[in-house]
């Protein structure tokens, strides 16, 4: 093999590729969708990982300003650890808006206690609620056995207490196919004003399912991404139990 025959397949790449060692693909702006289909992970289960943790450079003062007065802080990578009660809780919530063939929609999410169903429709379940950023985060489960019923798949995320904090967060979504990869989507957009994020839209193409990369902020909540993406739905207002940390 040549060096113009390396070059030339370096840019035939369909994706951003993370550390060999961490076995994942990035989805960026650059490159933001993947066939499942192709890859051999259109059957089973895709488990869908939603984890967060603070930024503490958000606390204490600018970044601008501590560079300023320790100049060699910007050879060092920002500090980013688990949040606790003593800085400003942020409660993410995983979701997915779905349409089927049969031309049914609606939600799953945490809020108002819609958490699916995997062997029935909409074949999309989410297993539970993380109120506090715990390492295992928030976990969805789509049953592509039965890709058949499955027209989209909207994966989006939501501020539950309204308070606007993406800006404050490290989130990242994490696609678990049944072969190959896991699939990466980060939401490092500084959005101070944004409640909600529409992460990755699943669906199917020309008898593929897809992948693709969304990342899109909104200032509102759910009816917002619902006008967005023109799915049509009736919402209301909502609120969770209280929980005891």
């Amino acid at each position: 093999m040549g060096l113009f025959d390396g070059l030339r397949r370096g840019r035939e790449a369909q994706f951003d590729s993370g550390d060999a060692s961490t076995n994942a693909i990035e989805l960026t702006k650059r490159r933001a969708q993947i066939s499942l289909t192709k890859q051999g992970a259109a059957t089973g289960h895709l488990r869908v990982n939603l984890s967060w943790r603070m930024r503490t450079s958000d606390f204490g003062g600018s970044q601008r300003e501590s560079l300023l007065r320790h100049p060699f802080r910007a050879l060092k990578p920002p500090e980013v650890v688990g949040h606790s009660q003593s800085m400003v809780n942020v409660d993410l919530d995983l979701g997915c808006l779905y349409e089927l063939q049969d031309g049914s929609k609606g939600v799953v999410q945490p809020l108002g206690g819609y958490f699916g169903e995997t062997n029935a429709a909409p074949y999309v379940k989410l297993s539970g609620d993380d109120r506090f950023g715990s390492a295992s985060g928030e976990t969805m489960y789509i049953n592509l056995d039965h890709r058949e019923h499955i027209k989209r798949l909207l994966v989006f995320v939501y501020i539950y207490d309204q308070t606007p904090a993406f800006d404050r967060a490290h989130a990242i979504v994490t696609l678990y196919p049944s072969n190959g990869p896991r699939i990466e989507i980060h939401l490092d957009e500084r959005q101070p004003q944004a409640r909600s994020c529409a992460v990755v839209m699943i669906e199917k193409v020309k008898n593929e399912i897809i992948v693709r990369r969304e990342a899109k902020f909104v200032y509102g909540f759910q009816a917002e991404l619902d006008r967005l993406y023109g799915w049509g739905l009736q919402w209301g207002r909502g609120y969770k139990t209280k929980v005891d940390r």
